[in-house]
């Protein structure tokens, strides 16, 4: 099953409860993110998972417009989440059982900007998902399998100009290891790709890494079953071709999109190119075409292997490489690291933005930073109590088409305490409170500043019944809860 109402089904758990905390951010954690909700959370059950909190360090009015982007893990409720610089939720869709994501961003479907995200379990190793296809209104309007028996893995979901989606699968495959000192009844895991026509569901390209890739080429010591390769990012360049990552071949490849065949490597056991000083990488991620003969990637700067690591930069940076084909030679173009000297042994990436900057997941240390053209740091967060495999700022207009919702208590003899919620509307700039005694008698109260999807607001009287009203920064209302009975 996939998710047909997100905001839905979020705001049917908040209004579920019957008690909430001032000053919180309720929220409901729904089963696998299925159309059906999990069982409400009430007085009795576990504290009600809240959105994981994002602490920021250091912001600036000098970033890029736009959201955090982020699909926390490690916490009791995972799931993709959209944030502002304060670190305050604008959307969040938890899911449990398990179940992680990763990979959430905004991508360009069918000619409209559209959030996407991997969902599955086993991440970073054997993994069992889908990638899912949302709207605006937080819809999803498709969803990405792997094709050929092979289960979607998380590690990349990319849609393409043409309405295909290139995704990572990880296969197992029988392999006498003997020869590298494993087992003759081993195991391998190899990298594949599949291209997708996300409309159909059909497979129009797969490529397999044991068909192009040896095991002598990776860096790893010999296990059973044996992730020798572990691509972890693909992208198209500006001839249509792909440039992948394989972490544990410190390599990234160019790879003839028709036929799959190799053009080059860089780096690694076998570097078609020489590589000049500064340039050498090791367990890197997120490898990105960034020109003509340029390739932008995020270099952990260890061996990613299960031995104890050997590390070739004091720090992970992300750095851009220029390719000279012609003489086959890779200068260091440009390089920037965080000035905490952050050193990531896993995850990681890199987004350009449109003012020169760059947005940086520093991986399984769960810092997100944007640094300047410079190299000067300009945001920079941390997750608490866990890590997102990738981080991203993009502009998001988002508008559910549900309805806000409102919960009122009586927090004092004379006072009581509102919950706006509007899980994922990002055009409210305040809300206006109404209360009476009837629904017939409400009048407007406080209006106060929209502070996150849930945002708790103290009224000086104690009224039967209120209601909520979502208005824009130019005063028109863009929404209205229904009225509540205050308990």
């Amino acid at each position: 099953m996939h998710v047909k109402r997100i905001t839905a089904l979020v705001v049917a758990g908040l209004a579920s409860m019957s008690t909430l905390t001032a000053g919180a951010s309720p929220t409901h954690a729904a089963a696998r993110s299925t159309s059906s909700p999990a069982a409400p959370v009430g007085d009795s059950a576990a504290p009600t998972p809240l959105p994981p909190q994002l602490v920021v360090r250091r912001r600036s009015a000098s970033t890029a417009a736009g959201y955090v982007f982020i699909a926390p893990k490690g916490f009791v409720a995972n799931g993709p989440e959209i944030l502002d610089d304060r670190g305050r939720p604008v959307w969040w869709n938890p899911i449990s059982n398990g179940d992680q994501a990763t990979d959430f961003r905004v991508q360009t479907y069918l000619g409209k900007p559209v959030l996407t995200w991997w969902q599955g379990t086993g991440f970073g190793g054997m993994t069992h998902g889908v990638d899912y296809i949302a709207d605006t209104s937080y819809h999803v309007i498709a969803t990405v399998r792997a094709g050929n028996g092979l289960e979607a893995d998380g590690h990349e979901f990319l849609l393409t100009p043409d309405g295909n989606a290139l995704i990572t699968a990880y296969q197992v495959v029988p392999y006498d290891l003997s020869s590298l000192g494993g087992p003759k009844d081993g195991q391998v895991i190899e990298g594949v790709i599949q291209e997708v026509d996300v409309a159909t569901g059909r497979v129009v390209f797969e490529w397999h890494s044991l068909d192009h890739i040896p095991l002598t080429d990776s860096y790893i010591p010999v296990d059973s079953p044996y992730d020798y390769f572990h691509i972890n990012s693909i992208e198209l360049d500006s001839e249509g071709n792909l440039v992948i990552s394989a972490r544990h071949t410190w390599t990234v490849y160019k790879l003839d999109r028709r036929t799959g065949k190799i053009v080059w490597r860089l780096g690694g056991k076998r570097s078609d190119f020489s590589l000049g000083p500064g340039v050498r990488f090791s367990g890197q991620h997120d490898a990105r075409a960034a020109g003509p003969d340029t390739i932008r990637l995020f270099d952990n700067g260890d061996d990613a292997s299960p031995a104890p690591h050997v590390r070739f930069e004091p720090d992970s940076r992300v750095i851009w490489i220029h390719l000279d084909a012609s003489a086959r030679t890779a200068t260091l173009a440009k390089a920037i690291a965080h000035p905490d000297a952050i050193a990531a042994n896993s995850q990681g990436n890199a987004q350009p933005l449109d003012n020169g900057d760059t947005f940086v997941g520093w991986g399984n240390r769960g810092r997100l930073s944007e640094l300047d053209a410079q190299g000067s740091l300009l945001f920079d967060a941390a997750l608490v109590g866990g890590d997102t495999y990738r981080g991203y700022r993009f502009e998001w207009a988002g508008q559910p088409d549900t309805p806000p919702l409102a919960t009122a208590r009586r927090s004092g003899r004379h006072s009581t305490t509102v919950h706006a919620i509007w899980n994922g509307a990002t055009a409210v700039a305040s809300w206006r409170i109404l209360a009476g005694r009837s629904a017939k008698s409400l009048r407007p109260g406080r209006t106060v500043t929209w502070n996150s999807l849930d945002t708790a607001i103290t009224i000086r009287t104690t009224p039967r019944l209120v209601e909520v009203v979502a208005v824009d920064a130019q005063g028109h209302v863009l929404g209205t809860s229904a009225p509540v009975r205050v308990r």
